[in-house]
C-alpha cells in the first residue's frame, strides 16, 4: 500500500488503529505476566479488570472513528460503554485497596490497628457528615457505598439516555439533568477513594496506590476535559466543518476519538509501572532479602 496516495482521513484511521493495537499489546503483555505469576487471585483479578480500561477505551474510540457519521444515539452508546467500565474499575480499585489492608466488609473483618482513626471530611460533605468521624466498620461500609453507587447510577442513566435518544424525546434540559446527576455520582465515588487513601496512606505506601489511582483518574480526566475543551472550541468557531457530508459535531467526535486512541498508548505504558507484576513474581521478596544481608 502506497501511503502517499492515502487521504487525511485514511491516514488518521491507520494511525488510530496503530495506537489501538499498541495499547492492546502493552496491556496484554502486562496481563500475561500477571496470569503467569498467578499468586493472589483476588488482587490480580481486580488488577486485570483495571488495566483493561486503556485498551477498552482505545477500541471503543476506534469503533467511533470507523463510523464517523454515526447517529447521536450511537456515539452516546459508545460513551456509555466507556463510562460504565469506568464505574466498574473504580469499584475494583477500592476492592484492591481493601485487599491490601486485609479488610473484608462482608465478613466484618477490620484489623484492630486501624480502628478508631479519624476521618476528616471537607465541604460540601460536611453538610451531610460530621467534620470528624472515627473509623469503624460502619464508616468503611459507607465509603464502599459511596463508591458503588456510581456503579449502579451510571448504567441506569446510560440505558435511559440511549432509550430516550432513540425515541426522540431527549430535550436539552434532560441532557443537563443527567449530566448533573452523573457528575455528582462520580465525584462522590472519587471523593470516597481520596478519603480512603488519606486515611491509609502509610499502610498502602508499599503498594504504590497513588500511581495506581492516577492511572485511572488520568484516563477519566483527559477524556472528560478534552470533551469540554472541544465543546468550547466548537462554540468559538475554532473547529469548523469543511465537508458537505460531515457536520461539526461529527468532526468534534472524531477529534476526541483520535486523541483517546493516542492517550491510551501512554496510559497502557504507565500501567506497566503502576500495576507491575513484581509483588507477585518474587522480585520484591528477593530485593528485601538482599537489603537485609547488606
Amino acid at each position: 500500500m502506497d501511503i502517499t496516495n492515502l487521504n487525511r482521513g485514511q491516514l488518521t484511521l491507520m494511525g488510530s488503529a496503530f495506537c489501538t493495537m499498541l495499547a492492546m499489546l502493552f496491556t496484554l503483555q502486562l496481563l500475561s505476566q500477571h496470569v503467569f505469576y498467578w499468586k493472589n487471585p483476588k488482587q490480580q483479578k481486580a488488577i486485570i479488570i483495571i488495566i483493561l480500561m486503556a485498551p477498552i477505551y482505545a477500541i471503543d474510540s476506534f469503533v467511533g472513528l470507523l463510523d464517523v457519521k454515526g447517529s447521536e444515539a450511537f456515539f452516546m452508546f459508545l460513551d456509555s460503554v466507556k463510562e460504565c467500565y469506568e464505574a466498574l474499575v473504580i469499584a475494583k480499585f477500592l476492592a484492591l485497596m481493601y485487599s491490601y489492608l486485609n479488610i473484608s466488609i462482608s465478613r466484618n473483618i477490620v484489623p484492630d490497628e486501624i480502628k478508631g482513626r479519624e476521618i476528616h471530611h471537607s465541604f460540601p460533605m460536611t453538610l451531610f457528615q460530621p467534620h470528624t468521624v472515627r473509623l469503624d466498620h460502619r464508616t468503611l461500609r459507607l465509603l464502599k457505598y459511596w463508591t458503588w453507587q456510581f456503579v449502579i447510577v451510571r448504567p441506569i442513566c446510560s440505558v435511559l439516555m440511549i432509550t430516550l435518544q432513540i425515541l426522540g424525546i431527549y430535550p436539552s434540559w434532560l441532557s443537563w439533568t443527567f449530566t448533573i446527576i452523573l457528575n455528582i455520582s462520580v465525584s462522590l465515588a472519587l471523593y470516597s477513594l481520596v478519603v480512603f487513601y488519606h486515611v491509609f496512606a502509610k499502610e498502602l505506601k508499599p503498594h504504590n496506590p497513588l500511581a495506581k489511582f492516577l492511572c485511572i483518574k488520568g484516563i477519566v480526566f483527559f477524556c472528560f476535559w478534552q470533551g469540554v475543551v472541544l465543546d468550547i472550541l466548537v462554540a468559538l468557531g475554532v473547529i469548523q466543518s469543511h465537508h458537505f457530508w460531515l457536520d461539526v459535531e461529527h468532526i468534534e467526535e472524531a477529534i476526541q476519538n483520535v486523541l483517546v486512541c493516542l492517550e491510551m498508548v501512554v496510559f497502557s505504558v504507565l500501567q506497566q509501572y503502576a500495576y507491575h507484576v513484581s509483588p507477585y513474581s518474587g522480585e520484591v521478596e528477593t530485593k528485601m532479602k538482599l537489603k537485609k544481608k547488606e
